[in-house]
């Protein structure tokens, strides 16, 4: 079978009183066959499938993310009490002789009045020749990655191991105020 399309008679071609013809080689390749290509079976196969391995994956990327934020939790945690214990123990050595009269606490027990001292640093008392140099225990304080802020709940040295109210003369330990459950069952504010 030739299918044959004709030019219209006004077109000018070059050839004059002769009609140009355009033939199809095979009229029906413009018709799917019928054995090519995906049926709808199989297009519904594949997207139970694709829904299936998604639905595994989704709770495997959020524990992923919870398990990376409680990491960053543990190291916030152990800088913060690294800083509190190198504190402790620059007063301890200089039996508290070094540390400036306003930020000693009132049961002179050796920890920072607050969280900022450690930052913030001081110039060591009673030392002639410091050249001006702070003390400091601490460059930033961390982000709380469960909370997103840098507040962060504080017990004194005489304050209860699991108080969650803070006695206000100095700070003897720190800890997360989220309230939420880690992977392993606990409570961040238990850390």
């Amino acid at each position: 079978m030739r299918a044959k399309f004709s030019a219209p008679e006004s077109s000018d071609c070059g050839l004059a009183g002769h009609t140009p013809s355009l033939t199809i080689r095979n009229p029906q390749s413009a018709i799917r066959n019928p054995g090519s290509g995906f049926t709808l079976l199989e297009i519904i196969i594949v997207i139970t499938i694709l829904s299936i391995l998604t639905a595994a994956a989704v709770p495997m990327v959020r524990n992923t993310v919870q398990r990376e934020r409680e990491a960053e939790l543990r190291l916030a945690l152990r800088q913060l009490r690294q800083a509190l214990d190198a504190y402790k123990k620059y007063y301890d050595e200089s039996g508290g002789r070094l540390i400036p009269q306003e930020l000693q606490t009132p049961g002179r027990s050796g920890y920072p009045k607050d969280l900022e001292v450690l930052v913030e640093g001081f110039f060591p008392a009673n030392v002639v020749g410091t050249s001006g140099a702070r003390k400091k225990f601490l460059r930033r304080l961390p982000i709380d990655p469960m909370t997103g802020t840098t507040e962060w709940g504080l017990r004194s040295y005489k304050d209860k191991p699991d108080s969650t109210s803070w006695g206000g003369e100095d700070v003897f330990d720190v800890y997360s105020k989220s309230d939420k459950e880690a992977l392993n069952g606990t409570k961040y504010i238990e850390w």
